[in-house]
C-alpha cells in the first residue's frame, strides 16, 4: 500500500516535549524534514506521536466474543485492527495467555491466535506483535513454549502466576471454581486436582524457571514479570533478566524495579480507575512519584488517550510526559528506536486528534491511513 506524502500546517506538534503549533512532513513512510507539496490546514488539531500500546488483551473480545460466536480468526484479527486503528494506536503488542486455566488462556487457543496473526501479517497496517505470557508452575510445557516462541519470533515473553496458593494451602476451594473449570472444558474436580498438582510443586520452579529464562535471553528476547507484589518478588525476578515489572501492585514491588534499572508498565485502566480493581496501588501515586515508564490498554484500548486528561487534571504529570508514556517510554522498553516521537527519520506513526473534543481525526502507522473521519477527512480530500 502506498503511503501519504503531505506536510500538515499550523496543528499543534508535540515534538521535543513541547506541544506547539508548527509543520510536520511525511515522506515515504517516515517523518522528513523537507515540506512535501501538498499541504493539509491541521489548524484546530494536535499532531502527536502514535501511541505503542506495550500490553494489551483487548482483542479476546474480537478473536471469541461467545463461545463458537468467531470461527475465523482472521476476521477476528481485523477486526481488531480496526479497534486499535481508532483508538490511535500504530503498534500493539497482544497479550496471549499460556495458562492451565483454559478457554482463551489456555495453550491451544495461543498456537491458533498465533498461527493467524502470522498468516495475516501481511494484511496489517498496524504493527502488531505477539506477546506469550506464560503460567510460570507449568514447567513440562517449558520445551513447548520454547519451540511456540521461536516459530513466531515472539520478542517478549511475561512470567506471571495465577495459581491460588493461600487458598490451597489453607485447604479451601478456589473462588469461582466451577466457572473457571467449566471454560477450561474440565470438570470443577479434575480442575481443582490440576491446580493441586502445580502448587505442590512450586518449590521446583525458582530453579526451573531461572533456566527457562535464561535460554530465553539467550536467543534475544525480552522478558518480564507479572503483577509483583513484594520487592522480594521483584529481585528474584531481577535475578533471572527479567528487566520489565509489568502492573506491579505495591508500592516496594515498583520502587525494587526502579531500584535495580528495570522498566515498570503500569495500566492505564487503573488511571482511570483511580486504583486498581483488585484493591492493590494506585498507579496515578506510582507516575506521581516516577515510578511508571509506560501505559499499557490491559483490556480497554481507549483508557490510554483518557488516562493522559485524567493524570494531568490531577497533577500527576504534564501531556507531553504523559503522553511519552504511550510512545517514547514503550518505544524504548521494547527496543524500538525507530518509532516514539515525531522526531525527523522516525516511521511516519502519527495521531491527529481534534484539540477542542479531543476525538481521533486520523491514525497513520509507518506513513499508512488506519483510521480517517470528520472534518480533518474533509480537508485531506478537499487538498
Amino acid at each position: 500500500m502506498k503511503t501519504v506524502e503531505f506536510t500538515l500546517v499550523g496543528g499543534d506538534v508535540l515534538r521535543g516535549g513541547v506541544l506547539e503549533q508548527g509543520t510536520l512532513s511525511i515522506s515515504e513512510g517516515h517523518v522528513s524534514d523537507e515540506p512535501r507539496k501538498r499541504r493539509i490546514d491541521a489548524r484546530g488539531f494536535r499532531i502527536l506521536p502514535g501511541i505503542v500500546d506495550i500490553h494489551g488483551d483487548g482483542f479476546e473480545r474480537h478473536l471469541a466474543p461467545r463461545r463458537g460466536a468467531m470461527t475465523d480468526m482472521r476476521a477476528g484479527i481485523a477486526s481488531a485492527e480496526a479497534d486499535l486503528a481508532s483508538n490511535g494506536i500504530t503498534t500493539a503488542i497482544m497479550a496471549q495467555f499460556y495458562s492451565w486455566e483454559g478457554g482463551l488462556r489456555s495453550p491451544e487457543f495461543a498456537r491458533k491466535f498465533l498461527n493467524a496473526l502470522s498468516v495475516t501479517r501481511d494484511e496489517h497496517l498496524t504493527d502488531m506483535r505477539p506477546q506469550l505470557r506464560i503460567e510460570t508452575h507449568m514447567m513440562d510445557d517449558y520445551t513447548d513454549m520454547l519451540a511456540l516462541i521461536a516459530e513466531h519470533n515472539i520478542g517478549y515473553v511475561v512470567f506471571n502466576d495465577h495459581i491460588p496458593h493461600k487458598r490451597l494451602d489453607e485447604g479451601r476451594k478456589p473462588p469461582r471454581l466451577t466457572g473457571t473449570a467449566l471454560k477450561s472444558g474440565r470438570s470443577p474436580e479434575a480442575h481443582l486436582a490440576m491446580m493441586k498438582g502445580l502448587h505442590d510443586r512450586r518449590d521446583d520452579v525458582p530453579a526451573a524457571l531461572a533456566a527457562f529464562a535464561a535460554q530465553l535471553i539467550a536467543q534475544g528476547r525480552l522478558i518480564g514479570s507479572h503483577d509483583d507484589h513484594t520487592a522480594a518478588e521483584r529481585a528474584e525476578f531481577h535475578a533471572m533478566g527479567a528487566q520489565i515489572s509489568e502492573f506491579p501492585e505495591t508500592q516496594d514491588a515498583a520502587q525494587a524495579a526502579r531500584d535495580t534499572g528495570g522498566s515498570i508498565i503500569l495500566g492505564a485502566p487503573n488511571v482511570m480507575r483511580g486504583g486498581s480493581h483488585a484493591g492493590n496501588v494506585s498507579a496515578v501515586d506510582l507516575i506521581r512519584d516516577g515510578l511508571c515508564d509506560a501505559l499499557a490498554s490491559d483490556y480497554h484500548y481507549p483508557a490510554l488517550r483518557q488516562s493522559i486528561a485524567k493524570l494531568v487534571e490531577q497533577n500527576a504529570c504534564g501531556f507531553a510526559s504523559g503522553w511519552a508514556l504511550l510512545s517514547e517510554g514503550p518505544a524504548r522498553i521494547l527496543g524500538l528506536d525507530d518509532r516514539g516521537t515525531l522526531d525527523t527519520g522516525k516511521r511516519a506513526d502519527i495521531l491527529v486528534e481534534e484539540s477542542a473534543t479531543g476525538r481521533i481525526a486520523a491514525t497513520i502507522s509507518a506513513g499508512r491511513i488506519t483510521y480517517l473521519q470528520g472534518t480533518f477527512a474533509e480537508r485531506l480530500f478537499a487538498s
